[in-house]
């Protein structure tokens, strides 16, 4: 894994500021700590920094090909490399090294860009030809690698693999874009392509950018999408025997590396599952070469509370598959990381399980370079909770008239009172409130981290006309309109993997990660899993009211039913008690203090009263709260 950089001049009049892009490499040299390289001409500079996993001697970038047409800088691994390598040598290219690097140059110098469908795996990479003085920027197909980029007002065009590097940039801009403030606090992160400053972008998964010499500005083009098509496979049994040959592959193929490689095992259903099918290969390769038994590494997180605490489970796997297992206990008030957060994602992020998250990844780090994980699984298979409920709402909302059903819905989810206190079946404020309104709009609402209700109050009245009568539910919609198949839980897993997977939970492990040099794989993310898994029928995903219903199935040989069928923890943190106890007066002073104050984005003595009303007990904001104090420090350390 790295970090790319680059510069690009449209006009002849710029220059390509050596110190800058020297810079801007340097300030990601977490992401690469083994080497750094920059590449200079009149018209762009490319910086790369190096985290060595294939071909540890060879492999320096940039990189360039062997007419010296072609320069590459790359971030990720594409594991069909070897597949690619063999194609271009029968078209008489020549390789200096064993490294996926030189694969990707060559095929572009071959086939330019119909060289991207041939890649398996995860990547940003930046390719200047020279033989069309075009650059292209590229970001995978799940949006697994970052990619952010900005075209400045004197026509330069920047990239970087973190923003902290195009901020680097004075002419960068750094007015917040409202709309980007109004996704944060309905999702939590700021969805893609936006980010929280006016004019700098995150490259969407599944594109490629183009831009030359002259261009007013860049060309972004789409080259794949999740396509919904039914597979071919029918039966429950055929289905269960090509997920495990689909996935297996997609397993064996980030089980590569020249470093110490191990995954993540938190217990859980999906990351038991990549440990099991990393031992049983690692088992089979060992049997076929007579090779001592080497064991899988694995890693987890446990909690002191046995509300959060997922490590029984974790330990239920490794004792099963011999697995050389390394656990360590969060502390319950491990909150020093809030300054550190900020720094890390660059932009508000307010997903609370950042926290265990970057802990894991400093774990893994001790014991490994290369960490597979279980990520993706939820939004591919159904398995958040949020899932079926929409799953079943929409099943009521297709068998009664929106005549009928809005009014109705709309004046129970009004009156019914609310009792977050009380067991799930009493709490049927929010279901009515959601049968109530359409389908997009209805699961934007299960999944909102600040209700649209609660936004209305906490924005003061000058930024909401700022907003002009913006809202995310226009972005949602449009998000789960592009969805190929027109079923209701297709659509949700759609904008899932359009939003909340790219936006919250991969730039998570990404930025966790990588302040660590750790590289983290998602065989459950392989694309070729991801097309023909979207094509399973919908009745198998979610079923007898079990969400990943196939995956579980296909999984039951090697995962314990313990493990396949107990409630659903997440990687959760106690924030509500936190507020009350040891974070009771930083919260007060940073929500209340001037840094909020001064943004004039809050009404203020609404946040006052959700302060007061949290640490008195009387209602649990802990989320709204979370989410003011991360993007408090967000602005401190931005604007102040």
């Amino acid at each position: 894994m790295c970090g790319i950089v680059g510069i690009f001049a449209t006009k002849p009049e710029n220059k390509i500021d050596i110190s800058l892009l020297q810079a801007m490499n340097d300030v990601q040299i977490h992401r690469g700590p083994d080497g750094e390289g920059t590449f200079v001409d009149d018209t762009v500079g490319l910086g790369h920094r190096r985290l060595s996993i294939i071909d540890l001697a060879g492999g320096a970038q940039p990189m360039y090909s062997a007419d010296d047409q072609v320069i590459i800088v790359y971030n990720g691994e594409v594991y069909n490399f070897a597949q690619v390598r063999e194609e271009l040598i029968s078209l008489g290219y020549k390789f200096n090294t064993h490294s996926d690097t030189e694969v990707l140059l060559n095929a572009w110098h071959a086939w330019k860009e119909e060289s991207i469908q041939h890649f398996r795996g995860m990547f940003a990479f930046a390719i200047w030809d020279k033989r069309d003085q075009q650059l292209t920027v590229v970001r995978d197909r799940l949006g697994i690698k970052p990619l952010f980029y900005t075209l400045l007002e004197d026509g330069r065009m920047l990239f970087a693999s973190e923003l902290k590097s195009i901020m680097l940039e004075k002419a960068a801009s750094r007015d917040m874009d409202v709309k980007a403030v109004e996704d944060y606090f309905a999702l939590g992160y700021i969805p893609d392509p936006k980010t929280i400053f006016k004019g700098v972008h995150k490259l969407p998964p599944g594109h490629y950018l183009q831009i030359k010499a002259g261009d007013v500005e860049p060309n972004i083009i789409q080259y794949w999408d999740v396509p919904f098509k039914d597979t071919v496979e029918k039966n429950e049994t055929e289905i269960k025997e090509k997920l495990i040959e689909i996935l297996s592959e997609a397993v064996e193929g980030r089980m590569i590396a020249d470093v110490p490689l191990g995954a993540f095992l938190s217990g859980g259903v999906d990351s038991s599952g990549v440990v099991a099918l990393m031992s049983k290969l690692s088992e089979s390769k060992q049997s076929e070469s007579k090779q001592t038994d080497k064991p899988v590494e694995t890693c987890s997180i446990s909690f002191g509370s046995k509300k959060f605490n997922e490590s029984e489970y974790a330990q239920m796997i490794a004792d099963r598959y011999k697995t050389n297992h390394h656990s360590e206990q969060v502390d319950a008030d491990d909150f020093d990381l809030i300054d550190e957060l900020a720094a890390i994602y660059d932009e508000p992020y307010a997903d609370s399980s950042a926290i265990p998250t970057y802990r894991v990844c400093q774990l893994a780090r001790k014991h490994v370079t290369v960490s597979l994980s279980g990520d993706g699984a939820d939004e591919l298979m159904s398995g958040y909770r949020r899932h079926r409920f929409a799953y079943y709402e929409n099943k009521v909302r297709s068998r009664m008239p929106a005549s009928i059903r809005k009014p109705l819905f709309g004046f129970l989810g009004k009156v019914y009172p609310k009792f977050d206190w009380l067991p799930q079946v009493f709490r049927a404020k929010s279901t009515f409130q959601s049968l109530a309104m359409d389908d997009a709009e209805g699961y934007l609402h299960a999944v909102s981290f600040v209700p649209e209700a609660w936004r209305e109050k906490l924005f003061s009245t000058d930024f909401k006309q700022q907003l002009d009568g913006y809202s995310v539910k226009q972005f949602f919609k449009q998000e789960m309109d592009k969805c190929p198949k027109a079923d209701s839980l297709s659509r949700i897993q759609y904008v899932d993997l359009k939003t909340y997977l790219p936006g919250d939970i991969l730039t998570k492990v990404d930025r966790a990660s990588m302040a660590h040099s750790l590289e983290v794989r998602v065989p459950i993310l392989d694309h070729k899993f991801v097309e023909w898994i979207s094509g399973v029928s919908p009745d198998l995903k979610v079923k007898d009211n079990e969400g990943k219903y196939i995956f579980k199935k296909a999984l039951e040989p090697m995962v314990p039913d313990e493990i396949l069928y107990r409630p659903k923890m997440g990687f959760s943190v106690p924030l509500a008690e936190w507020f009350r106890g040891p974070l009771k007066q930083r919260l007060r002073e940073s929500l209340l203090g001037d840094v909020l104050k001064n943004t004039g984005v809050f009404d203020m003595e609404y946040i006052k009263w959700l302060v007061d009303q949290h640490q008195s007990g009387m209602r649990d904001f802990s989320t709204l709260l979370w989410s003011l104090l991360m993007f408090e420090a967000f602005c401190r350390k931005v604007y102040s």
